[in-house]
């Protein structure tokens, strides 16, 4: 327990400073590899012309994975691509957007709405560059 703490500790100070300094700090959980992905998947129709298919994923909890099934989500900005999570042999590295405006972390606490990963301050930038996408 005490070096889960000192782990933590490190972890948010190394976080506060990527921050600070805008660099990109990439963490993996480490964890066995996920079972394989689900095969029989039925993908639903497009709710929106902007809207984009995240596959299904395992993703850890605890000591085991859990199945996200695939959905439908409107990227945080155009043109943003969704990187899967993965499993490198040692590491699980989450999903995220990445594209020309940067790195995006998936928002797993609106994983009810469509919109989860596009945000209030992408609206307004989009209305910046003449175009309303809401």
């Amino acid at each position: 327990m005490k070096n889960f703490v000192r782990a933590v500790l490190l972890i948010g100070m190394l976080l506060v400073t990527a921050k600070a300094s805008k660099a990109q700090v990439s963490v993996g959980i480490m964890i066995g590899a996920p079972p394989p992905p689900r095969l029989a998947i039925v993908v639903p129709a497009r709710p929106a012309p902007a809207s984009a298919w995240v596959e299904g994923y395992w993703y850890p909890v605890g000591n085991h994975y859990k199945w996200h099934e695939g959905y439908w989500t409107r990227p945080p900005y155009a043109g943003a691509r969704w990187v899967a999570p993965h499993h490198d042999g040692e590491r699980y590295y989450a999903g995220y957007w990445d594209g020309d405006h940067g790195r995006v972390e998936h928002d797993h606490h609106s994983d009810h709405n469509r919109d989860r990963d596009y945000h209030d301050h992408d609206r307004h930038e989009a209305r910046d560059h003449g175009r309303d996408d809401r």
